[in-house]
């Protein structure tokens, strides 16, 4: 099998405590981030209300657009400019109106800019009742996923590890979600699919680490937990590295060519599987050695 590198003797549990500061630095500039912007910007998934997308022929600036709705009397849209040149998005929120919102953008538009011809590409539309259900799901499918992740690793390893794989999983999550909300993105049903996908790669990447803890622990039983973590990250950081890189590759094609709809999964992800590959060592590993103790042995499972 390719190995990126031979053999290698990197002191990754030595640099934990630096690793501890980095992390909590984000975590920190997550909540101040997620404070001051107060809270995840909310998609029509979770608040209801109608997102059209519209492209404009010949391309009119925003400022423009804008204009020509408030004269139409159409003051509550929130306008974007989204991928091509005259790619725009509409939000509405919940207004009770009864006409056609696209309607009312293309009559807007027209009237204001006549010549301008105004395309549908989509329109979806989500109740307030809906949205209020889903966002409840979403928070219990965010909490069912680690919990049962806490229940699989600490059945088949030991609780202590198990422990630091969920911290690890929570780290990934809430700092992705810091990172989307300070780009101003949207919390979509979308993103929460790129959340709990990077919670499964992540995890999967930590079970990879652990398995080789597991491994060598019996046949290291003399050397601390510290030395037997190393030399597994160490073995597993080869495969570690060509399988992030792979992904990452997978979600910049995606980023770049997929278009609107699948962009922020496409982010969302490029930043998670950074941070899960990342916390898969100076996180979840990290932790079981410091929760085991310096002098703890090997993993005893």
């Amino acid at each position: 099998m390719f190995q990126l590198f031979k053999e290698t003797h990197i002191g990754f549990m030595g640099a934990r405590k630096y690793a501890y500061a980095f992390s909590a630095i984000l975590f920190v500039a997550t909540i101040v981030t997620l404070v001051a912007r107060g809270g995840p910007r909310m998609g029509v998934d979770f608040t209801g209300g109608t997102v059209i997308e519209a492209v404009l022929t010949p391309n009119e600036p925003a400022d423009r657009v804008r204009s020509a709705l408030d004269k139409a009397g159409i003051r509550q849209a929130e306008i974007q400019r989204v991928g091509t040149a005259g790619d725009y998005l509409f939000r509405f929120q919940q207004t009770g109106a009864t006409k056609d919102p696209f309607v009312s953008i293309k009559t807007a538009i027209q009237n204001e800019m006549p010549g301008t011809e105004v395309v549908l590409k989509r329109a979806d539309t989500v109740g307030p009742k809906i949205g209020k259900e889903l966002r409840s799901k979403a928070i219990w499918a965010v909490l069912f996923a680690l919990g049962g992740i806490l229940i699989y690793v600490g059945l088949r390893y030991e609780f202590i590890f198990a422990v630091g794989a969920v911290i690890s999983l929570f780290h990934d999550v809430i700092i992705t979600l810091g990172v989307m909300t300070f780009l101003g993105r949207e919390f979509t049903l979308t993103v929460l699919a790129a959340l709990l996908t990077i919670a499964g790669y992540s995890i999967n990447d930590t079970i990879v680490v652990f398995d080789r803890i597991r491994e060598q622990s019996r046949l290291m039983r003399r050397e601390s937990l510290k030395d037997v973590i190393d030399l597994s990250v160490n073995q597993t950081l080869s495969r570690t590295i060509l399988t992030s890189f792979t992904v990452i590759l997978t979600v910049i094609a995606l980023l770049v060519l997929g278009g609107e709809v699948i962009r922020d999964f496409a982010l969302c992800m490029l930043i998670g599987v950074g941070f899960g590959t990342y916390s898969s060592t100076y996180v979840a590993s990290a932790l079981a050695l410091d929760i085991h103790g310096p002098a703890a042995k090997g993993m005893r499972r």
